[in-house]
């Protein structure tokens, strides 16, 4: 238990480190209002929660990403809810990856498991692109159209993120076997596991940015 422990401390920490760097492998593409990117982190993410399951991986991602936000200056308000958003893509594909209740073939599973926290990510992402603008006070089509732009570069970067995070993950999983990860990369859920709890924090916090938005459109 105490190796489980150190390992899982040792996980985040390292691939909190490729996540972030995975983010300045990046083109910005400004749409006007934003400033939206195709970059590599979200691969990073994925293979983090691929990797080492729900909770590793989720707070790997969330803590790469949004420190990456945190320094810089184009992003450093939108950190939390990077972490976040991060957060929800990284732990889903991992709870999912390590399900006792798996595909017949292993790679459909792992890549399900991958598309369904990318596509998780993509509908956080551009839901709070969409509720940050009109808490701005942009209209609601130009909040439309930077919501929409951000969709086109994160579905860019959702296939890039899948086509990179499952052949890395077929290639690390057998050698990780034999390191000290060897436990956090072989584990399944526990029955108990109350992943719901992580899903019921993603949800009461969009509900408070639309709240957030109800009560900005309300009072203008």
């Amino acid at each position: 238990m105490k190796d489980k422990k150190l390992a899982t401390v040792v996980a985040v920490g390292l691939m909190a480190a490729l996540c972030f760097v995975g983010n300045y492998l990046q083109i910005k593409i400004p749409n006007g209002v934003l400033i939206t990117r195709i970059h590599f982190g979200n691969a990073l993410c994925l293979l983090a929660g691929l990797l080492f399951g729900g909770v590793a991986g989720g707070l790997a991602s969330g803590i790469g990403a949004g420190l990456y936000d945190l320094l810089d200056p184009v992003y450093i308000v939108s950190s939390p809810v990077t972490f976040l958003t991060k957060f929800a893509m990284g732990f889903l594909a991992g709870y999912l990856a390590k399900s006792e209740k798996r595909l017949k073939n292993e790679t459909a599973h792992i890549v399900t498991s991958a598309v369904i926290g990318q596509l998780a990510y993509i509908v956080l992402y551009v839901g709070k692109t969409y509720i940050s603008q009109r808490i701005l006070g942009y209209e609601v089509g130009t909040a439309f159209t930077a919501a929409a732009t951000n969709l086109l570069t994160s579905s860019v970067n959702a296939v890039i993120a899948v086509v990179v995070s499952v052949p890395l993950y077929f290639a690390l999983q057998k050698p990780l076997r034999m390191t000290i990860f060897c436990e956090l990369v072989g584990q399944r859920n526990k029955p108990s596991e109350k992943w719901y709890l992580y899903v019921i924090i993603v949800v009461v916090f969009l509900a408070i940015l639309g709240a957030a938005v109800v009560f900005n459109t309300l009072n203008k």
